[in-house]
């Protein structure tokens, strides 16, 4: 391995983590640090490997695509992780679960840096003996971070509002939702949220989704709004005067207001919403933000942003991967350790 260590200064620094070498991920790096919307005045610091990030450079350029970086300008903790199979699946999990964890050790020394991470595949993972259901989870270990969250924000290039959905469970199986949700978990999380938003807004209006149809509707379509949500918002409401909550909301009408704020400037605005799991608030925010959607992870010591999506398997190599979540990846890393008082700690 061979370390290219940055200069102790106060420039900011983003560590960007490459994920599955086989996936999109070099690709849709090489695309965003092209882009003018990334600023000049940052070091870059890309973690994985260096020969896997030029012959992604010397492909793209041969099949026509100019608007990409070449890697050899840029710093590249290079990682070179000898084959140990003939699975190359399991090879590219484990490398991308290196590059991760490498990157976390690196985004820690600095005290004005930020991590942004490319997409891994879970199943490789798995393959590779790292059994964790994502990134969010190997990094909360890694930090010792007690309480995290998986927020996915996504500021409209129509309205200039930042739109933020929290999930209070993640990757989970459907059917381990109801099982995994408290009072103590909603509590934690809502905490979480109102943290985050109170770097924006003084006073912030939140919004917690029902877990059922029509949150319920009062036992007909499901027992936990009645037996325990409901009262779980109320004793949070308590002791959080300064927040205005709402909810449960019925969860097929909850983004509406969403989709409005992103649209029109005279719209009403709230401040973050409060998704039960994983698909509940990836559909709504997917389908209003499209490509502008970041995933965050709130409770680390560091900002870490990635792309909304997955590995794309199908489409590497193509030269046709979307790189804007990328580049809104690294502009909202930025913005968040720059001006986010709540991360300026480490």
């Amino acid at each position: 391995m061979r370390n290219q260590n940055f200069n102790i200064d106060n420039k900011f620094k983003v560590i960007i983590s490459v994920g599955d070498d086989s996936g999109i991920g070099p690709e849709i790096i090489l695309k965003a640090l092209c882009s003018k919307e990334i600023p000049n005045d940052i070091d870059i610091l890309i973690v994985g490997s260096k020969i896997n990030l030029e012959n992604t450079y010397k492909n793209l350029k041969s099949l026509g695509i100019n608007d990409i970086v070449n890697p050899s300008n840029y710093k590249i903790y290079d990682i070179k992780i000898p084959l140990e199979n003939n699975n190359p699946r399991k090879n590219n999990g484990n490398a991308s679960f290196i590059y991760l964890k490498k990157a976390i050790d690196i985004v820690q020394k600095y005290p004005n840096a930020a991590l942004v991470t490319g997409p891994i595949c879970k199943k490789s993972w798995a393959l590779a003996g790292h059994n964790y259901s994502g990134q969010t989870e190997l990094l909360a270990e890694s930090c010792q971070a007690n309480n995290v969250g998986m927020l996915f924000t996504a500021k409209s290039p129509i309205t200039n509002w930042r739109f933020n959905t929290l999930l209070a469970t993640t990757h989970i199986p459907l059917c381990e939702v109801p099982k995994e949700l408290s009072p103590k978990l909603i509590h934690a999380k809502l905490d979480l949220l109102a943290e985050f938003c109170k770097n924006y807004v003084n006073k912030p209006i939140l919004k917690v989704a029902g877990l059922n149809p029509h949150a319920g509707e009062e036992g007909i379509l499901g027992n936990e709004e009645k037996d325990w949500i409901n009262n779980a918002i109320k004793s949070w409401i308590k002791q959080n005067k300064e927040v205005k909550l709402l909810g449960p909301i019925s969860p097929d009408t909850c983004w509406n207001s969403s989709a409005n704020a992103w649209r029109e400037k005279t719209a009403p605005k709230h401040d973050g919403i409060l998704a039960m799991y994983h698909d509940q608030g990836l559909i709504p925010i997917k389908v209003i933000a499209l490509n502008y959607s970041v995933n965050t992870t709130l409770g680390l010591p560091f900002i870490r942003t990635s792309p909304d999506h997955g590995t794309g398997f199908d489409i590497a190599g193509k030269g046709i991967a979307q790189s804007q979540s990328m580049i809104e990846a690294i502009k909202t890393a930025i913005d968040l350790t720059k001006e986010s008082r709540l991360f300026n700690a480490h």
